[in-house]
């Protein structure tokens, strides 16, 4: 191509595309991060109705900078039970709004300024802000990020957008010679060829339709509306041919360019599409629910679109501007949305027709859809918060109705242990994948936390559950055998189970509310539980001595107290936990030292309060 490096022109543009798309994903997760655990309550909030819930699909959409991974996250929770298809419908809409902004963003890129190097204009172009942005991110990161995750965050979205722009910057630049013109003939030089193709998509009726088909390909390969936008945007600009005075006499036309952005928002679906597959009926319904709304706004606006390019209305062939562009694709999302928004119980029952329930995670429990872990690990931790709270519940309501066993036994009681145990098992094993996934990926500091704390604690409370089996397991053999124990060690064990129900409602609480005050009275109680037990066992070895008790009950008896002891101290481990990662560290043993000084006068008012009201 006269002295043009394809292979160079090539590379650059592939590049600048990989640019583009690596910023977005920079800026997507650095956003993401700040806005950690908050996301899953703020998408949660809008269950109220169609409306709000369009409008905060809006705003987070245009916050995160991507569409496909508001949706992606939709369908992850919807998939995990968190939200239901109606609520997110109004999102679903809302997002197609809130991706809009990108363009008006991305077409900075064209703004040409005054000969002064003070213009407005200069001072807004890319060029002359993404260095500072730049450098604004890579002090962050680099000086500040020590001081805490939120500078590393921020300095990864300034570093994002920066690289986004300056992809923006090299495609730009490997098309800008597609209007280069001869000095003496004023002929293009080399966009000759390019003009051909357009002139095919300018075929009548057959045209648009195929301009519509390559901006969907286009879309669904790279997977970004945004940058497909973007690539339009620079190409339109490169061969857009101007006059001696500045007049448009050629270019990228009206009658191609719509049709591409219509295949672009079609396009788009194509990341939620595949996030759903291997999904549950209801996520895939998101899916489907998504791309209906594209479709059926899109084949809304080509069919009168066909007639008018089949009349050759003048307009058609005006070439627009970048920003022209981003008016168009803009206003038609709004437009879409807003007349597509009565009929969105239609489009509903129509993702139901095309969707089939299917049992695909029966009997299965502590689910939590992959795409979360993957697309968005704060909201994955919020939900996995959500159910180490189920589960820790469930260990407590064990623990409780084994310990009723032991005073009216009941053997339907026994198998409801045994079912919830097995329950817990399952929610161990599932909580405990995720979040080892979800350690490996960044995430914030808070939310390194929260999964800090999770991975400490999930263990106890299966452990508890087990340690309620065994208790359930001396009711069991009491009840068989006919036995009892004697007045005085009946008595004993009131008292001593007083407590341990008293440990149990404290440190649960402790956890789901993450009270800290709460926690640091479960290791006072449970020195104090300790000390019960051991004067419980000596007075048990008195009472064989005395020959009023006998060696089968004594074997009972010490069964039952160690459950009691290791329940209390796995209590113990769960209160350390909550008070540990709450400073950001894990020092068991230096915390409960510290605390079991008898010069700590917190710990020791604690402690006599409990030893005076659970006394033998």
């Amino acid at each position: 191509m006269n002295g043009i490096d394809i292979a160079t022109i090539i590379v650059t543009l592939l590049g600048g595309l990989a640019f583009f798309l690596y910023g977005m994903n920079l800026m997507t997760s650095g956003l993401e991060r700040m806005a950690g655990g908050k996301l899953e309550s703020i998408l949660k909030s809008a269950s109220s109705s169609k409306l709000k819930g369009m409008a905060l699909g809006c705003g987070v959409t245009a916050v995160i900078q991507s569409s496909s991974a508001t949706t992606v996250m939709l369908v992850g929770l919807v998939g995990s039970g968190i939200m239901t298809l109606p609520q997110t419908i109004g999102m679903l809409m809302g997002s197609n709004i809130g991706t809009t902004i990108t363009p008006w963003i991305t077409g900075l890129s064209s703004l040409n300024g005054g000969s002064s190097s003070l213009d407005l204009l200069n001072l807004l172009k890319p060029s002359f802000f993404t260095p500072i942005i730049a450098l604004v991110g890579i002090i962050l990161i680099m000086f500040f990020s020590k001081k805490g995750r939120k500078n590393r965050d921020i300095g990864a979205i300034c570093l994002g957008f920066a690289v986004l722009m300056q992809g923006m910057e090299l495609m730009s630049g490997s098309v800008s010679f597609l209007s280069d013109k001869d000095p003496v003939t004023g002929e293009l030089l080399y966009g000759d060829t390019f003009f051909k193709v357009i002139d095919v998509f300018g075929t009548p009726y057959i045209g648009i339709w195929l301009a519509f088909i390559v901006g969907t390909l286009f879309t669904a390969v790279i997977q970004s509306s945004s940058a497909a936008t973007g690539v339009l945007q620079i190409l339109v600009a490169a061969t857009t041919i101007l006059d001696a005075n500045g007049n448009v006499v050629d270019g990228m036309g009206y009658q191609v360019v719509i049709p591409l952005i219509l295949g672009i928002n079609v396009g788009t679906c194509v990341t939620a599409v595949i996030s759903s597959l291997g999904a549950n009926s209801d996520a895939k319904r998101v899916a489907v629910t998504h791309l209906a709304i594209k479709l059926i706004a899109t084949i809304l606006c080509m069919i009168p679109f066909t007639v008018i390019d089949i009349i050759g209305l003048d307009f058609l062939n005006n070439v627009p501007s970048v920003w022209g562009i981003a008016t168009f694709h803009t206003l038609f999302n709004i437009a879409a949305s807003f007349i597509l928004y009565p009929f969105t119980n239609l489009i509903m029952k129509l993702s139901y027709v095309l969707v089939k329930d299917k049992q695909d995670f029966s009997g299965r429990v502590a689910y939590i859809d992959p795409i979360l872990i993957t697309q968005s690990p704060a909201v994955a931790i919020s939900e996995c918060v959500n159910l180490t709270v189920e589960m820790c519940n469930i260990a407590r309501d064990t623990i409780l109705l084994s310990l009723d066993n032991l005073y009216s036994y009941d053997s339907k009681n026994s198998q409801i242990i045994l079912d919830n145990e097995e329950l817990i098992d399952k929610y161990e094993d599932n909580l405990g994948t995720y979040l080892v996934k979800i350690s490996a990926r960044s995430i914030s500091d808070p939310d390194s936390r929260r999964v800090s704390k999770l991975l400490h604690t999930i263990g106890d409370f299966e452990r508890l559950s087990d340690h309620a089996i065994n208790i359930m397991m001396v009711a069991d053999e009491m009840d068989r055998k006919k036995i009892s124990f004697s007045e005085e060690a009946k008595a004993e064990i009131d008292v001593i189970t007083l407590a341990l129900r008293e440990i149990t409602r404290v440190t649960v609480d402790a956890f789901i509310t993450n009270d800290l005050a709460l926690a640091r009275k479960v290791e006072p109680l449970e020195q104090v539980i300790d000390a019960l037990i051991a004067k419980s066992k000596n007075n048990h070895i008195s009472r064989l001595q005395a020959g009023n008790c006998t060696i089968e009950l004594g074997f009972i008896l010490s069964d039952l107290l160690n459950n009691y002891s290791r329940i209390s101290d796995h209590c113990s481990n769960i209160a350390v936990a909550i008070i540990e990662t709450s400073h950001n560290s894990f020092e068991t043993h230096e915390y409960l030292n510290s605390d079991k000084n008898q010069s700590n006068p917190e710990f020791t008012e604690v402690y006599n309060k409990y030893a005076e009201q659970f006394k033998l």
